[in-house]
């Protein structure tokens, strides 16, 4: 894994005013993990989903737990919505430390940086658009799901969702999937205030121009699969990622060494939103892609600062990013996995062993 990101990363970590709270738990990420390292990661994990646990009251437990094969698990969305779970308006300052703890285990420093941010423009929004009641633009108003009892060899898994972040993790016999992962920010860039200027996910929308941009005439025609940008990614929040057809744009076996590689700095990009181990794990699996299989397509204005999305689409995952609504100010950005959303996989292996 490189370190690209990092420099960026703390940059809007500092625009974005994070809280000592979002210090502390980006802190809990800081020690590298081997890559791989599935057994740490899970036993992080396990061990900030417990130490949360035990510090709530009997009624927030109730509020805050599920069983695994209840179908709330697989109920995810990234819009301002009633939910299930635990709210962070609901926790005392100690629990909201345990909750960012339990945050912090399964994303990087940078994925981190980027969900405080994400809450942080709740206080932007409030001011926007002078939202009733309040509650809907709160930085508080993410919440917390745990489904089933956490154990790092067991199976369990956890939601932290909210407007414009939702990550959803699924443990098994150790081994994690981390998908769908799902990172939004309205405004994609602050024009007032005091945090003007900071775009939250500037990279994921500036590396889809770099790849645009690095495309000749011919190419650019194949990968523009339509002049008129869609209006949302594609599959929302849908609990099994799918697009109808025949994948379409430009192969990535069309492409020139550095065109691809372009194309891999996307990849990584949204891998290194989680930790070391689960990043490369993702990374492996974009690496065993087949380049005729593996395509990235456009649509909208290819110059900057039109309505555009664009995606990256192959087998075996699927990256989709949109910066269409409140006048291309707005984007939103996923990483599904089309085999392990939810941990399916996982689970499927499990069973066909146990049984």
């Amino acid at each position: 894994m490189t370190t690209r990101f990092k420099t960026l990363g703390m940059s809007l970590g500092a625009a974005a005013g994070l809280s000592l709270m979002a210090v502390a738990a980006i802190t809990v990420d800081a020690p590298s993990r081997p890559a791989g390292d599935f057994g740490k990661v899970s036993e992080e994990m396990t061990a900030a989903a417990t130490g949360l646990w035990k510090a709530l009251t009997p009624e927030q437990q109730a509020k805050a737990r599920f069983d695994f094969k209840d179908e709330e698990r697989l109920n995810w969305h990234f819009i301002p919505r009633e939910r299930k779970g635990l709210a962070l308006r609901e926790m005392t300052s100690a629990q909201k430390q345990l909750a960012h703890a339990l945050l912090a285990a399964g994303l990087s420093q940078q994925g981190v940086i980027k969900a405080q941010s994400i809450m942080s423009l709740e206080q932007v929004l409030l001011i926007l658009e002078g939202a009733k009641p309040a509650n809907r633009r709160d930085p508080d108003n993410y919440f917390i799901t745990i489904f089933g009892t956490p154990s790092a060899k067991g199976t369990w898994g956890y939601r932290i969702e909210g407007h414009h972040l939702a990550q959803n993790y699924t443990i098994v016999d150790g081994k994690v999937s981390d998908s769908p992962s799902f990172f939004g920010s309205n405004p994609a860039e602050v024009r007032i205030g005091p945090r003007k200027g900071l775009r939250v996910l500037a990279l994921e929308d500036d590396y889809g121009y770099d790849m645009i941009e690095s495309l000749d005439k011919t190419q650019q025609d194949v990968a523009v699969v339509d002049k008129t940008a869609l209006k949302d990614i594609i599959t929302g929040a849908s609990r099994k990622a799918a697009l109808n057809g025949a994948p379409n744009g430009l192969s990535a076996a069309k492409m020139t060494a550095a065109q691809y590689d372009k194309l891999m700095t996307i990849v990584e990009l949204y891998a290194s939103n989680v930790p070391q181990a689960m990043a490369e794990k993702r990374l492996e699996l974009a690496r065993k892609q087949p380049k005729d299989a593996t395509f990235f397509a456009w649509t909208g204005a290819v110059e900057r600062g039109g309505l555009h999305y664009y995606r990256v689409q192959t087998p075996g995952f699927l990256i989709e990013m949109d910066c269409t609504q409140d006048q291309g100010n707005h984007i939103h950005s996923v990483w599904r996995d089309y085999e392990n959303d939810f941990g399916l996989d996982l689970l499927k292996a499990h069973y066909n062993a146990s049984h």
